[in-house]
């Protein structure tokens, strides 16, 4: 099939610069970011192609309305919001877009780390208030400590590459072989939990990880540690980080991302009653958190689309 002949349907607004790249390659654009997952799957079998955010999930109800259907296309680092599988078992294309967003995520996992071991929220509100406190304020070098990173794709090693200005050890673990670089020493997980003073997590969600981070992964860490989360809010369950705060387990945790998310990452509640765990992470000096923003930068929103563009070009050279 030709560019000429590819309807592509647009679910979520992007950076225009992936319509007007696309319409100028040949490509025939429609945009639809208002109507629900029933009226697109009405229409769905007149496209040939859909691009994507995270509205709703794509499923197989989805795919098998989508007779036409040749790619998908999310604007983003995962594509937890796919039946992957049954796409595949279809032969449509997946493409998604993890090169576009992996630097913001590395900046973003050092400057909550850096935060955390500064304690800079807490000094920053403790000014505003008034209160000139600093031994109460007295923080954490870097230097000497070991990083464990575990997911060591896009996301980990860009957060390993900018560690390398650091006096820094840096290990990483990942469920494929021979991934470390001259940034990060590839060691297996129980090496990695024996010697981490941090740990990074910078992996998707899928059956294996899910709730990964529970009561028994952090006990079998060695030393207490600090902890940062920049993949998914599903990968940790929120009560055991909880108790391992409130025991010293984990010195300080950066969450960009939470369990309690929609599927959109959009949102958190639809309910006003927050969890018990949830209240105390607000309430928490050692707790920084950010609402799903560590890939979301101006420039990545830019790569994210360029990538996107580029790909589906290839598909069709």
């Amino acid at each position: 099939m030709s560019k000429q002949d590819t309807k592509i349907l647009h679910i979520d607004s992007n950076h225009p610069l992936l319509w007007e790249q696309l319409e100028n390659a040949g490509f025939h654009n429609e945009a639809d970011f208002t109507s629900n997952k029933a009226e697109i799957e009405a229409k769905i079998q007149n496209y040939q192609g859909v691009v994507i955010r995270s509205r709703f999930k794509i499923d197989k109800d989805f795919l098998d309305k989508a007779t036409q259907l040749k790619f998908i296309a999310r604007v983003g680092a995962g594509l937890e919001s796919i039946d992957c599988d049954y796409a595949l078992s279809k032969k449509i294309h997946l493409i998604a877009a993890p090169e576009g967003n992996r630097n913001a995520v590395g900046e973003h996992a050092v400057g909550m780390l850096l935060s955390l071991f500064n304690k800079l929220n807490r000094a920053d509100r403790l000014v505003r208030e008034g209160k000139w406190i600093r031994e109460g304020n007295r923080g954490h070098e870097l230097e000497g400590k070991t990083i464990g990173i575990i997911g060591y794709g896009n996301m980990g090693k860009s957060f390993a590459k900018k560690l390398r200005g650091f006096d820094v050890t840096v290990l990483c673990y990942d469920i494929l072989n021979n991934v470390g670089d001259g940034n990060a020493n590839q060691v297996s997980l129980k090496e990695l939990q024996e010697k981490a003073d941090v740990l990074s997590l910078h992996i998707p969600w899928t059956p294996d990880t899910d709730k990964m981070l529970n009561k028994n992964f952090i006990n079998a860490f060695v030393k207490p540690f600090w902890f940062i989360n920049t993949s998914r809010g599903n990968n940790v369950v929120t009560d055991d980080l909880v108790r391992a705060l409130e025991s010293g387990q984990i010195l300080g945790a950066g969450l960009d991302v939470l369990e309690y998310e929609k599927l959109s990452f959009e949102n958190l509640f639809i309910d006003s009653e927050k969890p018990e765990a949830f209240k105390y992470l607000l309430q928490a000096d050692n707790v920084i958190l950010t609402p799903h923003i560590a890939g979301w930068t101006y420039e990545s929103h830019q790569k994210l689309a360029q990538t996107i563009v580029d790909k589906i070009k290839n598909l069709y050279e």
